[in-house]
């Protein structure tokens, strides 16, 4: 196995907190909530191998490499908060080492992110398919185009494109095959079953406008951990961090901060 590392830089004081990004971005998306975070708390921005400034380990791109690449920089435990792709890692490391996670949030994400008979509230398989040819054809068209579907509908939906642009770039473009991978990841994980079995307080966000993640999952998801908080942003699409961003870091603090008895 690789001795590669993820680049994680930390900020701040107080109990930890690693954020982990989405599919085809890095860990700067995270910078407009820093000034809040820590105030309340050690952040850890850890960029997902192949993504950002991580370097691409050769083993086989799938979660449980990205778990481990993950709990080589991490912290022994600490509060995890993961976004879309990133919700699922940071699910999986909640599901496999439970000791290292002290509260779970995920934001736009689900334990299952395509469509099948038993699971309607996902996107179609044809979507995800055409995404995966057209980033073979023209990938920083195709990632931009992703960007902007995740600020679609959004009251700031202008400003939020304009950073995510401005910023996906900024370190170089992701590895061919984190992007490949990642998308496949995104296609055949199912999380599902596992869920039940998470003991930590777990808070679940998201967006009334989102097109990946639909809303009405919430609930589907709510039936399998009938234990765990949601919300839904009304007015957010995939991205309730940067269009809904002070209620969003607010959600969050409280949640962290909140006695919660397990």
């Amino acid at each position: 196995m690789s001795q590669l590392k993820p680049f994680i830089e930390s900020h701040g004081q107080g109990e930890d907190l690693v954020l982990l990004h989405g599919w085809g971005l890095h860990s700067g998306i995270w910078q407009l909530l820093l000034e809040q975070l820590t105030q309340h708390f050690r952040v850890h921005l850890i960029d997902l191998p192949g993504f950002g400034r991580s370097p691409i380990p050769s083993a086989d791109y799938d979660l449980s490499l990205l778990t481990d690449q993950v709990l080589k920089v991490a912290p022994e435990k600490a509060h995890y908060l993961g976004w879309s792709l990133g919700g699922l890692v940071a699910t999986n490391i909640a599901i496999n080492h439970p000791k290292k996670v002290s509260k779970l949030i995920t934001v736009a994400s689900s334990p299952k992110f395509v469509q099948s008979e038993d699971w309607p509230h996902a996107m179609k398989a044809n979507i995800m398919d055409s995404f995966c040819r057209f980033l073979e054809e023209d990938y920083q068209g195709t990632i931009i185009r992703f960007l902007a579907i995740q600020a679609m509908g959004s009251a700031t939906q202008k400003e939020d494109i304009k950073f995510l642009r401005e910023t996906v770039f900024i370190h170089g473009t992701p590895a061919t095959k984190a992007l490949r991978h990642g998308l496949q990841m995104l296609n055949k994980v199912d999380l599902r079953q596992a869920l039940k079995d998470l003991s930590m307080p777990r808070l679940r966000l998201y967006g009334r406008l989102d097109s990946l993640i639909p809303n009405k999952v919430a609930q589907t998801i709510n039936e399998l951990d009938p234990v765990a908080e949601y919300k839904i942003y009304s007015k957010a699409s995939h991205a309730p961090f940067l269009t809904n961003r002070a209620e969003f870091t607010q959600d969050v603090i409280n949640f962290l901060q909140a006695k919660h008895h397990g």
